[in-house]
Order: structure tokens, then sequence, then C-alpha cells
């Protein structure tokens, strides 16, 4: 298909490239290897025109021929002429070049150590304002429901509680009983110098009643259930439903995050029992199969060194970080961008939150117990 394609060379420093024929994507049609050997062989090329007078018929393989054409004539500094190329080809070349042009975006300035510090502190400012708005729009909705105007699903509320609690018992289980072991091994590493390793079994009971059975509970459930929150009510404002739930007077406060509060807030102190429960397992296992500890006077030792302000405490504890994770767990999905990436964000968001309001729960709990003398 070389007849296609016509060279003039006559005027100096002009390469006038003339087509003929049909240039369609379902006929042959010349590469362009014959447009490179006459710009090798033509050094003093300065100017490339076309000729498509002869074209009878054209579709997209006329655009992509002098596509390629123009690309290689610019790359040896060719100025090409548009002229003789039809009006909707000169479009699509003047289209092509300014999606290619590079505009460098300007760099910004650094921002000095005061300009991050006002920064930080104005996002801080903002997220403060949209928690309390948050807080104040799920009190409203607690309201609601004590006055008995709440609407949300009630078969939705059964399944949140399941998920909260009988799900999660495996989990808790586990790390409860490991808990305890670990807290035995690591008592009667000093109690044995002074011949009171029955001492192991007060180390445990208080330390799992009093805080560590709500504080492992609480991260497994912040990395389990809180994050579950936030993917469920992120993936949701991706899909614009919770947009959906607003536009047809539904507050998603009390239809989505309210339930889950809820659910969290019962769910929490029970699992804080189990958990209790088998971390004082653990640790009885361990005593009376390893150390060695005479297995109903460890249980007496529990029994009297665990009472009930202890157990409040603990149960208290438990409260708060249900509270806690069910509050970032939602407000992180609810924030969520409309994007996947935004999903992965929001969810990472919630577990970190979660945890470090939970640390931050337990130092003000303890020191307010401990100014209290409880």
């Amino acid at each position: 298909m070389a007849d296609q394609i016509f060279f003039d060379g006559s005027r100096p420093g002009r390469l006038l490239i003339k087509l003929s024929g049909e240039w369609q994507m379902s006929s042959r049609t010349p590469s362009i290897d014959t447009v490179v050997l006459q710009l090798d062989q033509h050094k003093d090329i300065q100017e490339a025109a076309f000729d498509v007078s002869g074209v009878k018929k054209w579709d997209s393989a006329l655009i992509a021929f002098v596509l390629e054409a123009a690309k290689l004539c610019r790359k040896k500094d060719i100025r090409v002429a548009q002229d003789g190329l039809p009006e909707g080809v000169r479009k699509f070349l003047d289209l092509a070049s300014r999606t290619k042009e590079k505009v460098a975006a300007p760099e910004p300035e650094p921002l000095s150590f005061l300009e991050r510090i006002g920064d930080q502190a104005v996002r801080v400012k903002n997220g403060m304002f949209v928690l309390i708005d948050f807080l104040g729009e799920l009190a409203v909705a607690f309201g609601r429901l004590a006055g008995g105007k709440s609407f949300f699903r009630r078969d939705d509320f059964v399944m949140i509680v399941q998920r909260c609690g009988v799900h999660a018992l495996g989990l808790v289980s586990l790390i409860s009983v490991l808990v305890g072991v670990i807290l035995a091994f690591i008592g009667v590493i000093q109690l044995e110098m002074f011949g009171a390793q029955i001492f192991i079994a007060d180390i445990v009971g208080i330390a799992m009643v009093r805080v560590m059975g709500a504080i492992m509970t609480g991260i497994i459930m912040s990395g389990r259930t809180g994050a579950s929150f936030a993917a469920e009510l992120g993936i949701m404002q991706t899909n614009e439903e919770i947009d959906a739930l607003r536009t047809l007077g539904v507050s998603p406060i009390e239809f989505l995050v309210m339930p889950r509060v809820l659910a969290m807030v019962i769910m929490m102190p029970l699992l804080t029992l189990y958990a209790n429960l088998m971390g004082i397992a653990g640790g009885f296992m361990i005593s009376a199969s390893v150390l060695g500890i005479n297995p109903v006077e460890y249980l007496h030792h529990t029994q009297a060194a665990v009472n009930l302000s202890n157990l409040w405490i603990g149960l208290a504890h438990s409260v708060v970080f249900g509270v806690i994770i069910a509050v970032s767990g939602c407000l992180r999905g609810m924030q969520c961008e409309r994007s996947a990436a935004g999903v992965g964000e929001a969810t990472t968001s919630a577990v970190v939150t979660a945890v470090t309001a939970i640390v931050v729960a337990t130092a003000v709990i303890t020191f307010v117990c401990q100014m209290l003398g409880v």
C-alpha cells in the first residue's frame, strides 16, 4: 500500500506528504516507516505539510498516521503545517497537543514552625467541634429513644448485639486466658523469692477484675467491632446511602449510630465479666499445674482478694470503653471520604482513636479512683 503515500520535496526545506486512497481501520494502511525513511534521507527539512485531497474515505486510521508523523517531526525539530488536513483531523491534533502539555505545579513554600503548630491547632479545634456536634446529635437520639420516639430496625439491633457479643467470645476467651497465664508467670518471679507464691491468686484476680479484663476486651473490640462499624458506615457513605437516608427524612445518627452505641454499651460489661472469669481461670490452671500451688487455697485467696469495689471499677471501665469504641468507629465512618482509600483510612483511624482513648480513659479513671481511695 506504499502507493497511498507520495512525497514532494521540490521546495527546499519543505516535505509535502501526499495521501490518497482509503484510510480506514477496516483496510490496510501504510506504516509510518516510509515517512521515517524520508526524514532520514533529507536532513535539511524544516517543515512538513500534508495534502489529503486524494483521500476518498478516512476514519481514525488517518488520524493515527498523522499523529505518528507529527510526533516524528517534532522529535527532529521539524515544524508541522496543518493547512492541508481536514478540519476534524486538525481538531484532534490540537486536542492531543493540549493534553500533552505539562504545566509545572508551583512548589508550595515550606511552612514555618509556628505555622505548622497553628495548622495543627486549627485541625484539633475543628475535630473537637465535629466530635461535640456528633455527641450532641447522639444525645438527642437517645432522648428520643427514652421517649419512645426513636426509629431504627429492631432486627438490625439484635444482629449488632450478636456481633458485639457472641461472635467475640472466642477471641476474648483466648486473649483473657493468655493474659491470666502471663500475670501468673510474672508474679511468681518475685513472689517465690519470699516464698509467697500463693499471692499469685491475689495478683491475677485483682488485676483482671479491676482493669486488665476491661482493657484487653476493649482493645479486642476496638480492632474487631470498632473497625467493622467504621468500614460499614464508610461504605454506606461512599455509596451515598447515608445521603439517601437524609433525603428520606431519616436521621442517620438515630438509624445507624445509636443502635451500635447501645449494643456496645450493653455487651461490653458482659464481655468484661467473661474476660475476668477466663483470666482467673488461666492463672488458676498455670498455678495448679505448673507452679505447684494448691487449687483450693488458690480459689480461697482469689475469693478473699477480689471484692465488689474492684468488680464495679472494672465494669465502669467497660461501660466507658464501650462508648469510646462505638463512637470512634461510627464517627470515623460518617467522616469517611467517598473512595475505597477513604474507607481504609477511616477504619485505621477508628482503631487508633479508640485504642488511644481507652489508654487515656484508663489513666484518668485510675487517677480518680486513687484520689477517692477506692
